[in-house]
């Protein structure tokens, strides 16, 4: 008879395992993205362990947040919620913050369902152009019921072909425009879209998960200054916090919104992260525009170094990135499913992604491969490493040399490098275990 696993044992080793793992990676998906000891420490307190169930009141003589809540023992959260809304408002200049959602897909279904009904339609745009799934029908459009207005896409200048576009949104009148996207190298054109947007009395809705901390930086755009109605985002891609959500929109949406996010979708929303979002929200008013700098230049620099072996960066027309993201075609070289898994036998973490030309179809191993840079430079590298990281790259792909060979270079070129920077408690042990003793 086979002896029953000790599941805790098993856990732990492989928790440790992959820390170990991580730690001599470099991890490079656009999405991800490690906190610092200050948030992680947040996220391990007693909050995670609380409920704080309630309505918003008017503000105190702080500008904090008044809360009605359902539950006692929340006095201390109170104050920190209100701290993370105010900072919110401050860093994506909104007039209104809610931090209610637990993630970016749960942001963007409060914001439908506050804002549109039963078919009703919104535009965004495709999955292959790069598009997020909670802007389609297989998810959070879908639940809502509404129905898909497709930009065109021009697959040149990897942005929304706004003129091309402008006689389709006229003729379907989305009540929603829907900004932002999973592969999202330069700005979306707000400012004109929001003419249009005006013509046929639709909302905006950006949603800059994935450069919420650039622009939380004063890089890439200002969807508020430019012409959006509301913001959305997940708060752990750009942005260094932990795993959740966030909605930041005008004054005259934010009783809709408040109302969709809690009680209409969220009962209780995870404090500890709350907690932990502060933190993260202070330190991107402190050091996020440093970070944000230099993870455009890093981009920029791993595009040009990559282009210059001989990789088919996009867009080599316009610098290659004005975000953390480097888009490639790889279809000449393995495709994007064999080559992110020879890079990650080297401990080169990236993923492989559908490019505008590609079918729905391919999405198993699609043509491209997407690259982030919001990590490695969280860990201080800078645009000497990213000329290093390359070469790496180039000798796996394109000279076919064996991964087990490179993922020692790599094991090596890594160690250097163990410190979260652009944070408060800036220290080595950025793939440490948090243990409690």
């Amino acid at each position: 008879m086979m002896e029953e696993m000790n599941y805790y044992d098993e856990v732990i080793n492989l928790i440790e395992r992959h820390h170990r793992w991580r730690g001599n990676c470099i991890n490079m998906i656009a999405s991800e993205n490690i906190t610092s000891i200050a948030v992680r420490e947040a996220i391990v307190s007693d909050f995670g362990h609380r409920y704080a169930e309630g309505l918003l009141g008017g503000r105190n003589e702080d500008g904090l947040r008044i809360f009605n809540r359902f539950y006692q023992g929340t006095k201390y959260f109170d104050k920190i919620e209100g701290i993370a809304m105010k900072l919110a408002e401050e860093l994506f200049e909104g007039e209104h913050a809610n931090v209610v959602p637990i993630s970016g897909v749960m942001a963007n279904l409060a914001v439908y369902n506050a804002l549109t009904k039963h078919n009703d339609k919104i535009s965004g745009l495709t999955v292959q152009a790069g598009g997020h799934i909670s802007h389609t029908r297989v998810s959070a459009v879908g639940v809502i019921g509404l129905r898909e207005v497709p930009y065109v896409f021009d697959n040149y200048e990897m942005n929304i072909d706004v003129d091309k576009s402008k006689s389709i949104l006229l003729r379907e009148k989305p009540r929603i425009m829907m900004l932002g996207a999973s592969l999202f190298l330069f700005p979306h054109p707000i400012k004109e879209l929001r003419e249009i947007a005006n013509e046929i009395d639709a909302y905006i809705v950006y949603d800059g998960a994935h450069v919420a901390g650039l622009i939380a930086g004063r890089r890439f755009q200002r969807p508020f200054k430019e012409g959006a109605d509301v913001f959305t985002s997940s708060t752990h891609k750009t942005f260094p916090g932990p795993q959740g959500g966030i909605i930041v929109c005008k004054k005259f949406l934010a009783d809709k919104i408040d109302n969709s996010a809690f009680p209409g979708l969220t009962s209780n929303h995870h404090l500890h992260h709350v907690a932990g979002l502060a933190i993260a929200l202070a330190e991107m008013k402190e050091f996020g525009r440093d970070y944000a700098n230099q993870i455009v230049k890093n981009a920029k620099s791993l595009a040009q170094g990559l282009y210059e072996l001989g990789f088919n960066v996009l867009c080599e027309h316009k610098d290659f990135t004005e975000s953390h993201q480097i888009a490639v075609d790889v279809s000449e070289v393995g495709r994007g499913k064999e080559v992110a898994e020879l890079c990650e036998r080297a401990n080169i973490i990236i993923n492989k992604n559908l490019l505008p030309w590609d079918s729905l179809n391919d999405a198993d191993n699609p043509s491209g491969i997407r690259i982030g840079v919001a990590e490695i430079t969280r860990i201080g590298m800078k645009e000497s490493e990213m000329k290093e990281i390359a070469e790496f790259m180039m000798r796996i792909i394109i000279k076919r040399e064996n991964p087990d060979n490179v993922r020692e270079d790599v094991i090596d070129f890594k160690k250097e490098f163990n410190e979260i920077h652009y944070c408060y408690q800036s220290r080595s042990g950025a793939y440490d275990i948090i243990r409690i003793e």
